[in-house]
């Protein structure tokens, strides 16, 4: 097993818990929008911040796509 995919899982349940959405809505979210491939690329910072910074993170990130 890889060590982004413990803090993959991670993200994405506290970005679940804080926006109030099912994981399938999750899922679906991150996938739209290339998110887990995100958090991948970019494992060695963003494990090293709090859950608060990386629902941020995402939001700003998937924010960014919409309007690509």
């Amino acid at each position: 097993m890889s060590r982004e995919l413990p803090f993959l899982v991670l993200c994405v349940e506290e970005y679940k818990n804080h926006k109030g959405m099912s994981g399938k809505e999750v899922m679906e979210l991150f996938n739209k929008y290339s998110v887990c491939e995100y958090i991948k690329a970019f494992y060695e910072v963003l494990h090293t911040t709090g859950t608060k910074y990386i629902v941020n993170d995402i939001d700003l990130y998937i924010k960014s796509r919409q309007m690509a």
